[in-house]
């Protein structure tokens, strides 16, 4: 279901859906910590810390302190690597998987609400 939308409209579109997430979720996250969701659950494991640093073009404390909010959440859990202990894995929840169904489904209903 491709659309063609303006940019007001697309503006409109995120406008409708971050205030209806509001009013339902409770949960407040960032634009950091959707978009590390995101990718997370959009992108083939595996996840690290250093991975998501380099990706969204910042430190690794900045993704720590995305992640330590995601996983009081319980949207993500980290566990050591156990082939290097260096490294932190990032791994999906069902809580997190829900989550973002849910915010799919804002979305599409959100997009039917305006389409022709």
């Amino acid at each position: 279901m491709p659309a063609e939308l303006t940019a007001t409209e697309a503006l409109g579109l995120w406008h409708r859906v971050v205030l209806e997430q509001v009013r339902q979720d409770g949960q407040d996250l960032t634009l950091r910590q959707i978009s590390i969701l995101l990718h997370i659950y959009l992108v083939p494991p595996p996840h690290t810390v250093r991975a998501l640093a380099s990706t969204l073009g910042v430190t690794k404390p900045v993704i720590t302190r995305a992640l330590d909010s995601l996983g009081a959440l319980q949207l993500v859990e980290r566990e050591r690597d156990s082939a290097d202990r260096r490294n932190v894995i990032i791994k999906r929840t069902l809580a997190g998987a829900l989550y973002l169904e849910k915010l799919g489904d804002l979305i599409r209903k959100e997009a039917r609400r305006n389409a022709p």
